[in-house]
């Protein structure tokens, strides 16, 4: 659809919460716990947290929660009895506040988690989750949006992108998709019209730092390099990094039995942890760091624009800013890009 570009007014924004909560909306939003910034339950507008560069989790749990139950079994005398998942319950989600990286985000994973097997669980979440995206008007050392594609204003996985016009200003509101007008819908009078407005100087600046189609070309030939093993000498290994990636999907399935019945679960994993590719027989193919953080490395950067045309990267720096070590993804891309090989 046609994007429709509105004016909302900035004490509009209060109105429009309390008019979604009426309509039975669950509301997750940046909020501020113990100095870190994370999307939880909003019950009111005023918790709400908007001065801010990132959260410090991802909001990819909506879609893709942390641990989730995929079925239940039972055992008796005639055989195994299996209950699939009830997705008929879950909750409509407004999804307030998300960075464009973040919204972007949400492509990589459909991407994956429709690859060659469309996961139902994944999609009747997403299909429930409407995205208020909110473009960056400031930046930090660690985002490099526009070195993958993206930008601080970019629409990609938005339902509804706002952009503050000005410290104290109003919001230029894009209506992107279906599911966005069906939030007009619910309240016309708060989204006014919006005259020849230019968004682009009420967004912050982030220079492009390297090439993200070099640095493909590149990791053809890369792959026995000794570089990976210099980057990742102070890796630990704690899989921080992809916990608060916007797109690493990489999850293990367990069987939490209680005697003859019990469920299946599937839970977030790490390709960047030493038990991932781990065999019952004790072989690893990774044994060592350097080929785990080669291997997040490649996959985000060759192998899924090989196989599903999209980058598993949307420079949010969260990576960077949540390593307990300092190992700055932006620093190791940049130092590929340069490599003479």
């Amino acid at each position: 659809m046609n994007i429709d570009k509105r004016l909302v007014r900035k004490d509009s924004l209060e109105k429009l919460f309390d008019i979604l909560k009426q309509n039975s909306k669950t509301i997750y939003a940046p909020s501020s716990k113990n100095g870190k910034i994370s999307f939880n339950v909003a019950e009111s507008f005023s918790g709400i947290v908007t001065e801010y560069v990132q959260t410090s989790q991802s909001s990819k749990d909506i879609a893709f929660p942390r641990t989730e139950k995929i079925l239940d079994y039972s055992k008796n005398k005639e055989g195994m009895s299996v209950k699939g998942t009830d997705l008929k319950n879950l909750p409509e989600v407004i999804l307030w506040g998300v960075r464009p990286c973040d919204a972007s985000g949400i492509g990589e994973l459909s991407a994956i988690f429709n690859w060659d097997y469309k996961d139902e669980i994944y999609n009747d979440r997403l299909s429930r989750v409407t995205v208020f995206g909110f473009s960056c008007n400031k930046s930090d050392e660690y985002c490099f949006c526009t070195s993958v594609g993206g930008n601080p204003g970019n629409t990609a996985g938005s339902d509804i992108l706002f952009t503050r016009l000005g410290e104290n200003g109003d919001y230029l509101a894009e209506i992107l998709t279906e599911k966005g007008s069906l939030v007009v819908s619910m309240s016309p009078d708060l989204f006014g019209k919006a005259e020849n407005i230019d968004k682009e100087k009420f967004l912050a600046e982030v220079p492009v730092r390297f090439n993200h189609e070099e640095i493909r070309v590149k990791l053809d030939k890369f792959f026995e390099s000794k570089e990976w093993i210099e980057q990742s000498l102070r890796c630990l290994g704690c899989g921080a990094c992809a916990y608060v990636c916007p797109t690493c999907a990489c999850f293990d399935v367990q069987d939490e039995a209680h005697g003859k019945s019990g469920s299946r679960v599937r839970c977030w994993d790490s390709c960047g942890l030493s038990h991932f590719t781990l065999h019952t027989s004790g072989h690893n193919p990774r044994e060592v760091q350097s080929q785990r953080w080669r291997q997040r490395i490649m996959h985000k950067f060759s192998y899924m624009p090989e196989r599903l045309s999209v980058y598993g990267c949307t420079g949010c720096g969260r990576c960077s800013r949540a390593c307990p070590v300092d190992m700055n993804i932006l620093e190791h891309l940049i130092s590929i890009q340069e490599v003479t090989l």
